[in-house]
């Protein structure tokens, strides 16, 4: 369906542009609705479109050379995706998939040089969401190499509360559906062993799980066990 430029101008990325480029972009776009758990896209795909969140949640998984999945990001209303083009490479490294009911725009990765020539704010936008995504990877490498597992899982959680933490009596929710298994796809780790140090927590007070629910009860304690390693 076809994009209102209003939709647009509430988002940070857009809100610099002028009205005629705001306009422009708009009257380009499809906005398409994506149902939770369906994608947007599916890794190994020619990378034919370029995207923006404009409602829900993501993310974005890869699968191994030796089959292991990795979900590498959480994708927020406001962010970027799926411009393999800017990256010169023919297919979408990964698969983005959502996590709730979502609505992203899209735009022919044919359009992307035109685009960010004529909007420097989108190619900026553009630099910064590459350079984010380098260093959550360096971040992700060094903590895999360094740490153990239950100071990476914190980390994690913590990062998931800074991103996506809406507060709530007695303490902050991470607002999506969140799994065990999404944890640890996202650390490196095994479900039982995720499953192991949750439970540990919950005990403690520390967080408070469910189906597809993470909520934290005492963020000081967790920031504590992430940065002290133990003796």
């Amino acid at each position: 369906m076809a994009l209102d430029k209003g939709v647009l101008t509430g988002f940070a990325l857009f809100a610099s542009m002028t009205d005629a480029q705001v306009s422009l972009l708009a009257s380009r776009a499809t906005a398409r609705r994506v149902a939770e758990g369906s994608a947007v896209f599916e890794q190994g795909e020619p990378a034919t479109s370029f995207y923006f969140l404009l409602d829900g949640r993501l993310k974005v998984r890869q699968i191994t050379t030796d089959g292991q999945q990795v979900i590498v990001r959480i994708v927020n209303p406001g962010d970027l995706l799926g411009f393999a083009c800017a990256l010169s490479r023919p297919d979408y490294p990964g698969t983005a998939t959502a996590v709730v009911d979502s609505v992203v725009a899209a735009w022919p990765s044919t359009n992307w040089n035109a685009f960010v020539e004529a909007n420097p704010h989108l190619a900026m936008s553009a630099i910064r969401t590459i350079g984010q995504r380098l260093d959550e990877a360096h971040t992700r490498i060094r903590e895999m190499s360094t740490q153990e597992v239950e100071r990476r899982v914190a980390h994690t959680v913590l990062r998931l509360v800074d991103q996506a933490g809406k507060a709530e009596a007695g303490g902050t929710r991470v607002d999506f559906p969140i799994s065990r298994r999404d944890i640890a796809e996202m650390t490196g780790t095994t479900l039982h062993t995720v499953s192991r140090i949750l439970s540990a927590w919950e005990a403690q007070g520390l967080v408070e799980g469910g189906r597809r629910k993470l909520v934290v009860r005492d963020a000081a304690k967790l920031a504590k066990l992430a940065e002290a390693p133990r003796d």
